[in-house]
């Protein structure tokens, strides 16, 4: 029997395909075998040695030290695509609230004084909070995944031109957007292209403020930037500095700070992009089943730490292994008599997967392994 955590609120749809013969969820359990987490900060986290897996209900992982859980052979999941079209749909609306100041007349609607003749003020200030339309404007769409694909189309669709920089652009995107999008070799191409630009890239040491002063000065005057991947992807110095120049007309961002907050030219959304129910539910489904496939049947999909792999299966018995990169001849002789194998390396780390007749013995102790799953 394993026992499955969750640290937030997780969608019962996602809890319920949990096999209570095999899995109990337990909130309260402070040796669980598998995490499920939305947003809870784990840098801090105390991994206790039962822990084989985490399964982040969402994309975006920054709240996980995913090295280190590496480090102690704990497999980290995430749901790519699961929330893309509630994402997709945030960034449409944020498209148009970067356009008109919709908000800004929103609340100046709501500061006439009560008696005042609303409609007649309407119609003399309204034009304060004009803006252009996106028909015919050039979107420039940096990071073509589940997301960013999505938003090209609708976007494409509501007449805007797309190009669009992706340095792992897969082939099927690049396909299913063959004559909706133009695609370049370089980010500075879609800067100087585009009208608006909307962020659609992980959080790491190479993007975290890789929208800055720099970055600005290669667009067009008058760009509308979108946010809607990670707030650390913008240096917000700068774009107040760009907003207050009149470089960038407007920024809509879903994750607000002290800074951004009440920001001139910006519009802050509460984090919605994934707050749907739709959403959650999707996320949740996809993290249970992840962990189910991994505890159940020694599989790894999905994973942001270690090499995903998967082996139909061939014995009564299955060891997946999580180890640092180098030969596998040591483990696989160490494990006695194998009927199938399958090991994939992915930077520092390497997973196998090993079918044989009866439990192996030992393994834990073959230079390099971090942990051991039987399944």
């Amino acid at each position: 029997m394993f026992t499955v955590k969750t640290l937030n609120k997780i969608a019962a749809i996602g809890t319920d395909r949990l096999d209570r013969k095999y899995f109990t969820v337990d909130d309260a359990c402070e040796t669980p075998d598998a995490i499920i987490v939305r947003s809870a900060k784990m840098a801090d986290y105390p991994f206790n040695k039962e822990l084989k897996a985490i399964a982040r209900a969402g994309a975006g992982y920054n709240n996980i030290p995913v090295d280190v859980c590496a480090e102690k052979g704990i497999v980290v999941f995430n749901t790519p695509g699961a929330n893309s079209n509630g994402v997709k749909e945030l960034v449409i609306c944020a498209l148009l609230l970067a356009s008109r100041d919709v908000v800004g007349g929103i609340e100046w609607v709501k500061s006439v004084p009560e008696g005042e003749d609303v409609a007649a003020l309407v119609e003399k200030e309204k034009s304060r909070f004009t803006g252009p339309e996106i028909l015919g404007k050039t979107l420039g769409v940096v990071g073509l995944g589940a997301v960013g694909a999505k938003v090209a189309l609708a976007a494409h669709a509501m007449g805007m031109e797309i190009v669009g920089y992706d340095p792992f652009l897969s082939p099927v995107v690049a396909d299913m957007l063959k004559g909706f999008a133009r695609f370049v070799d370089t980010v500075e191409e879609v800067y100087a292209a585009s009208d608006y630009v909307t962020l659609h890239l992980p959080m790491n040491d190479q993007t975290k403020g890789s929208v800055n002063a720099a970055a600005i000065a290669k667009m067009k005057d008058g760009v509308r930037i979108i946010n809607i991947a990670r707030g650390e992807l913008v240096d917000d110095d700068d774009m107040a500095a760009a907003i207050a120049s009149g470089k960038v007309a407007r920024y809509v961002t879903d994750f607000p700070n002290g800074k951004t907050a009440r920001m001139a030219g910006t519009v802050a959304i509460p984090h919605l992009g994934a707050s749907t129910p739709e959403s959650e539910d999707n996320c949740a489904i996809m993290a249970a089943d992840q962990i189910t496939e991994y505890l159940l049947r020694g599989n790894i999909v999905n994973s942001v730490n270690v090499p995903n792999v998967s082996l139909e299966r061939s014995g009564p018995v299955r060891a997946t292994v999580i180890r640092r990169a180098g030969d596998a001849a040591p483990l696989l002789a160490a494990a006695g008599k194998v009927l199938a194998s399958a090991d994939r390396t992915r930077g520092a780390y390497a997973a196998t997967i090993i079918d044989l007749e009866k439990a192996p013995e030992g393994l834990e102790k073959v230079e390099g392994v971090l942990s051991v799953h039987i399944s």
